[in-house]
């Protein structure tokens, strides 16, 4: 039998870069590349030592809380932001040194930052027209963008008689009709309700895939990095904390900052008493005694974290093990789902995500919650995951 293309490709390493050579396999080119950047404004640098490879066709989002570097790593790929140290690359060929019009990539910023006295035509065609491209193939690529936003006919309007929702779709057909080798999106979606937030999610990766271009997507929210990545690099204080699929990201946080930004995580503090087998025996605060699987032997008395996520938490009776006595503080009705918060004691408050069986509980109401050995994540000391 013939090894499957996942044993025969082999795995990006913890930057997502790929090996140049590896059992005579050789990497494909990357459609993106940083090598070791750093980016300084005087004595405060923005972004250190940031490596990364993305593929090209990938939907790769930056996600991580305000000021964290996010933005900065997007300006730099396009020339808005100069870097200090390190190179960036775009099909092969270095670019931090080449003026951003040379640079062939599509921007779709915040602000629609749409030429408010220029038809809808006229705003999509701009940067062909900047390149001299013939008004005959201008007028096929215009109307060919228009169709792919879902826009045809739009042609003679001005943004004014658009909605904000169809000015967003007008920037990005002005960023993807020229074919740019890479399109760069930042936060194109926090001015938008939430209703034509979900709709433009699912536009923007559906135009992605059929076009095969390579996209960044630069965000906060985290349920638009889930929904939309095919890999979400995790970003604090100017550093890459993780970077993975959503799945990889979401279900095994490498480190504290990522379980709790992602998801907020529910994060019990406790000391290993015992091991048995790949079982960990974990004492809390208030004395409640859990279990969870761990992939190494860990030494009694060491200090651990067990992570879980609201949706892998049980509330009910019939719980088998790990079950914790509480009170409920908080409900947050979901229709079929409600949230719960949980006092456990020990200073600790459960958050728990569940389908709502029989009688929807209420603040004051006594209940148990708990979650599977298998269900969680374990930190170290150190915040990093136990591996």
């Amino acid at each position: 039998m013939h090894d499957s293309l996942e044993t025969q490709t082999p795995r990006p390493d913890a930057a997502g870069v790929l090996p140049a050579t590896a059992g005579g396999y050789v990497a494909p080119q990357p459609a993106v590349e940083f090598r070791n950047i750093d980016i300084a404004y005087g004595k405060f640098v923005a972004v250190r030592n940031f490596s990364l490879a993305i593929r090209k066709g990938s939907f790769v989002t930056l996600l991580g809380p305000s000021g964290c570097g996010k933005t900065t790593i997007l300006r730099s790929i396009a020339g808005l932001v100069d870097i200090s140290a390190g190179q960036i690359s775009i099909g092969g060929r270095r670019v931090d040194d080449v003026p951003i019009y040379k640079r062939n990539i599509g921007l779709v910023f915040q602000s629609y930052a749409l030429f408010p006295h220029k038809n809808v035509f006229d705003n999509v065609a701009f940067g062909l027209k900047y390149r001299n491209v013939p008004k005959a193939e201008i007028a096929r690529r215009v109307g060919k963008a228009l169709e792919m936003v879902r826009l045809p006919g739009s042609e003679k309007k001005l943004p004014s008689q658009l909605s904000g929702g169809q000015q967003q779709r007008i920037a990005l057909a002005r960023a993807i009709v020229f074919e740019p080798e890479v399109l760069l999106l930042d936060e194109p979606l926090s001015a938008l309700d939430a209703n034509m937030r979900e709709e433009m999610r699912v536009e923007i990766k559906k135009i992605q895939k059929e076009t095969g271009i390579t996209a960044i997507f630069v965000t906060h929210d985290q349920e638009e990095a889930l929904s939309m990545s095919d890999q979400i690099v995790v970003m604090n204080a100017g550093t890459m904390e993780q970077i993975g699929t959503p799945e990889e990201v979401y279900d095994t946080p490498a480190t504290a900052f990522v379980a709790d930004f992602l998801g907020k995580a529910n994060m019990l503090p406790g000391v290993v008493t015992a091991m048995d087998g790949s079982r960990a025996t974990i004492t809390l605060p208030a004395g409640q005694v859990v279990t969870a699987v761990s992939p190494k032997v860990l030494g009694a008395g060491s200090r651990i974290t067990v992570v879980v996520r609201p949706q892998k938490m049980t509330v009910g009776a019939a719980l088998p093990v790990n079950r914790l006595a509480g009170r409920v503080i908080s409900t947050s009705y979901l229709g079929g789902n409600a949230i719960y918060e949980v006092d456990v004691g020990g200073g600790m408050i459960i958050r728990a995500n569940t389908q709502i069986e029989g009688r929807l509980a209420r603040e004051g109401d006594a209940i148990d919650v708990g979650f599977d050995p298998a269900g969680c994540v374990l930190l170290d000391e150190n915040g990093l995951r136990v591996a």
